[in-house]
């Protein structure tokens, strides 16, 4: 696993062992920021971000590689905290962001430092059917923002209140959704 694009292009990012996290791969991780760069150019510079279920901090190491201001990464597996605290150490964007060691479901929108202009959310995909983090997006966008939700093809997460779907797109057995604020 790789940066793909930006001032950290190519610089290697850890994973943890075993099976307690899932990362997100290049090609979707790819695929998922030249969707953004289609929506405007260019989408992250000086953007805040939140990087919920964190993992690795792939998602939101690659929006400060591309320009992001800010990152808050939220993730409670210790092991991955150690994973992306060295992650954001080899990249050199430590001083770029927050890590939070909590559980996104039960954090609201104030704890987080809301609103956030882009909001990646890749919950264990077993937890997106009922997530209380997918369920209170909305809260966490500031105007014009975008929520970008990773998930299991054949479990498509509910609606979330307040938000559109405005793209999806599919890659194999992983699928995306890109919510937006209903106007």
């Amino acid at each position: 696993m790789r940066v793909i694009a930006g001032i950290a292009k190519g610089r290697a990012l850890k994973s943890p062992r075993g099976d307690s996290t899932r990362p997100t791969s290049d090609k979707v991780r790819g695929a998922i920021f030249n969707a953004l760069w289609s929506r405007s150019s260019p989408p992250l510079e000086g953007a805040r971000v939140l990087d919920l279920f964190a993992g690795t901090g792939a998602l939101g190491i690659e929006a400060l590689s591309r320009g992001a201001a800010h990152a808050t990464f939220v993730e409670r597996d210790r092991h991955a905290i150690d994973v992306l605290r060295a992650n954001l150490e080899a990249t050199r964007f430590t001083e770029q962001a927050t890590v939070l060691a909590k559980d996104a479901e039960v954090l609201d929108a104030q704890a987080l430092g809301a609103p956030f202009d882009l909001v990646f959310a890749d919950p264990p995909y077993v937890l997106v059917p009922k997530s209380r983090s997918l369920a209170r997006l909305a809260t966490l966008l500031a105007p014009g923002g975008l929520a970008v939700v990773e998930f299991d093809t054949g479990a498509p997460p509910p609606l979330p209140p307040g938000l559109v779907a405005a793209d999806e797109r599919r890659y194999g057995s992983t699928s995306v959704t890109f919510f937006v604020a209903e106007e």
